[in-house]
């Protein structure tokens, strides 16, 4: 394999399984110098060596972060920051969902946290890495599930209302959102912001080895022949974060390779710099409680 990313420096959540342990076995073999996050000390560290016996790249290293806890974000960026001073790939790309809404621990509903403030969190902490990398991108993870989210700033972040299935569609919008404000905010510099969806993925996420409930367990078995392997799921996610084909593209959500027009409310540019706002604000009351 190329070994093409030698020198390029990569940041990876949710990298301990499914798609994003494909695409970070991709990044190792073409030589890059990658940092993936985890939660699990244990499991985070056998991925690590995982991905090195693959490889053969010695250059790839962990950073221990709970990502429902924004101060614990923000201290894992700090900590990047302290050992690197260039970032070329930040891929957020860490998620869950629910049977049920959940509060989390900073007081937000947890899917919220994990799929939108953790991405914004870290994102935010690291922008000055970013802009000053030259052609740096952020890849971040959304799904086709976004065309049934529905964002409501004044009730969403800490809303246990809905199902769990609703609270992740808006959690997948939010990402759509996010990335389509940051690409705004990078205009200036070299970087770039896209999101992608992977498609139905035999992973453990969602569906695939936990309780959805008894409908959603019986439609995701019922699919799962006919899904795809995380490295299909992965493609786009690498293709964003590698291709020179991909540098075209700036805060698009894309599926397969391609950018792609996702639902209304996504389209909003007053409410992707609401979002942002709100994120700001939520992200700092969360840090402050616990400093």
């Amino acid at each position: 394999m190329t070994q093409d990313l030698v020198g390029k420096v990569i940041l990876i959540t949710g990298a301990t399984d499914g798609i994003g342990k494909a695409a970070a076995t991709e990044f190792a073999k073409r030589g890059a110098m990658l940092t993936i996050v985890g939660r699990n000390k244990e499991k985070t560290e056998r991925v690590l060596e995982d991905l090195r016996a693959a490889s053969g790249n010695q250059n790839i290293g962990l950073l221990l972060c709970d990502l429902s806890r924004m101060a614990d974000v923000k201290r894992a960026a700090e900590e990047f920051k302290a050992t690197h001073d260039r970032l070329d790939i930040l891929v957020n790309n860490a998620g869950a969902t629910f049977k049920a809404p959940t509060m989390g621990p900073d007081g937000f509903e947890l899917t919220f946290a994990l799929n939108h403030l953790a991405y914004f969190q870290l994102t935010t902490s690291l922008l000055d890495l970013l802009r000053k990398t030259p052609g740096a991108r952020v890849v971040s993870t959304s799904s086709s599930m976004q065309a049934r989210g529905k964002l409501d700033l004044a009730k969403t972040p800490a809303s246990l209302e809905g199902s769990g299935p609703n609270a992740y569609a808006t959690s997948k919008l939010a990402n759509i959102l996010f990335t389509k404000e940051l690409q705004r905010r990078l205009d200036g510099s070299t970087a770039i912001a896209n999101c992608f969806e992977p498609g139905m993925v035999r992973t453990q996420f969602g569906g695939f080895g936990s309780d959805q409930g008894i409908l959603l367990n019986l439609v995701y078995a019922l699919a799962k022949p006919f899904s795809s392997t995380p490295e299909q799921g992965a493609d786009s996610l690498v293709w964003l974060a590698t291709s020179p084909d991909a540098t075209s593209l700036k805060g698009e959500y894309v599926s397969k390779r391609r950018a792609s027009r996702p639902q209304k409310q996504a389209l909003d540019a007053k409410l992707a710099a609401d979002l942002w706002t709100l994120s700001e604000k939520l992200c700092a009351e969360a840090v402050r409680r616990v400093a």
